[in-house]
């Protein structure tokens, strides 16, 4: 399965923040979302960071409450990691394992075209394993019948 495939299934949308944007304002964000992390932008549009939970959590381990009132570029994590609509998801996989992240933005042509996490990732090869597992046990009835 492909990058594009994924972002089909679930859209392309990206939740985007500003970079004076506050760490606190950003939480809230999250919250209401139900997401866990926000591609940081320029005035522009132009990919400037990536924010997730885990950043503000070592920026809260790290500073205190007061992380909360910090700016969005002050926790961020750059430079971004990026994948392409053409990327196959084991190589996502092998990317996220290996340089320990949850979400990676997708961009082509050097615009951003959405994001994806880990659950987006695992999800359609949790599909196929129960699908095959649903396929073999099938088959097992239909030969002891």
């Amino acid at each position: 399965m492909l990058v594009s495939q994924i972002l089909k299934d679930k859209g392309s949308g990206v939740v985007t923040t500003k970079p004076d944007e506050t760490v606190g304002a950003l939480t809230r964000l999250f919250r209401s979302k139900r997401i866990g992390a926000a591609v940081v932008v320029d005035g522009w549009g132009k990919v400037f960071g990536i924010i997730s939970e885990r950043d503000i959590v070592y920026g809260i381990a790290l500073h205190g409450a007061g992380a909360l009132k910090m700016r969005v570029d002050e926790l961020m994590t750059t430079p971004v990691l990026t994948c392409a609509p053409g990327d196959d998801i084991k190589y996502l996989m092998s990317v996220m394992t290996h340089r320990r992240v949850r979400h990676l933005t997708v961009m082509e042509h050097g615009k951003l075209c959405g994001i994806v996490s880990i659950g987006d990732v695992v999800k359609p090869v949790i599909d196929e394993t129960e699908l095959e597992v649903n396929v073999l046990r099938d088959y097992a009835r239909a030969r002891i019948d």
